[in-house]
């Protein structure tokens, strides 16, 4: 799991919970399965116009992708090309053929392929770079989706709360409920305010970030495969990878790649 999207929301929920529980409210007043749903089912309804049925498809992968920790191998991707660029030096670009099947990146062992044979540069950088445009483009599609939750959930809250006010005014006889039916009307407001700001944003943050992360590692990638076709010193490789990377130096005098990645 991913710790800070599940310590966040959880945060955010108790604060604001004990909160309401200190101003001596209690946790009952805040539930209400109309509210509820014309939020959740709203704001659902109003994504779902916006974007693709394809692309619709991939929500539970955005979801597990927020909620969930990964190791995408930046500091293996960071050894191999540092290794791959001292074999190449040493015995030639076609001798890294026989490495292709140990790379587990198929970012990587595309653009390793289209070195080994001996696809001109410039066409190989065009191509890598398209790859990563083409990925950053899908990844906009997870972005967008729960960016656009968070902008429609507390309008939908504003709805709910007018519909029921408007049930409200429309039993003004009732003057013993009356108060209880205005508090009750006003919970749609906050479950659309609470969505938008605890849940959808936040988690289009996230993607965000790792979507940023994994293009980081992709054109740390792009940079290393580049350099060991132009046959360059591998201590120059390193120091391209580096300017990707935070790292620090350990006892052994090996780089520590500090940076998490996203694939």
């Amino acid at each position: 799991m991913d710790i800070t999207t599940i310590l966040g929301l959880v945060i955010g929920l108790f604060g604001i919970l004990f909160g309401f529980i200190l101003e001596g409210g209690h946790l009952g007043a805040l539930v209400g399965i109309p509210p509820f749903l014309i939020v959740v089912l709203g704001t659902l309804g109003a994504t779902v116009i916006g974007i693709p049925l394809k692309e619709l498809r991939n929500l539970p992968k955005w979801l597990r992708i927020a909620f969930t920790d990964h190791a995408f191998g930046a500091e293996d991707a960071y050894f191999k090309l540092v290794h791959f660029s001292e074999k190449a030096r040493q015995e030639g670009l076609l001798s890294l053929e026989q490495e292709l099947d140990s790379i587990e990146d198929t970012f990587t062992r595309q653009g390793m392929q289209l070195v080994i044979d001996g696809t001109d540069a410039e066409i190989t950088k065009n191509i890598l770079e398209s790859k990563i445009n083409v990925m950053e483009t899908r990844h906009r599609f997870g972005i967008s989706f729960f960016e656009s939750a968070g902008g429609y959930s507390p309008t939908l809250g504003i709805i709910g709360t007018v519909m029921g006010l408007i049930h409200v005014l429309g039993n003004l006889s009732n003057s013993d409920q009356l108060a209880g039916s205005i508090a009750a009307a006003f919970i749609a407001t906050l479950y659309g305010v609470c969505f938008a700001n605890l849940i959808y944003l936040p988690i289009a943050t996230k993607l965000k970030l790792k979507s940023q992360m994994e293009v980081q590692k992709m054109e740390m990638i792009l940079d290393g495969i580049i350099s060991i076709q132009s046959g360059e010193n591998p201590f120059i490789l390193k120091e391209k990878l580096k300017t990707h990377l935070g790292y620090i130096p350990n006892a052994s005098g090996y780089p520590e790649i500090m940076a998490d990645t996203f694939e």
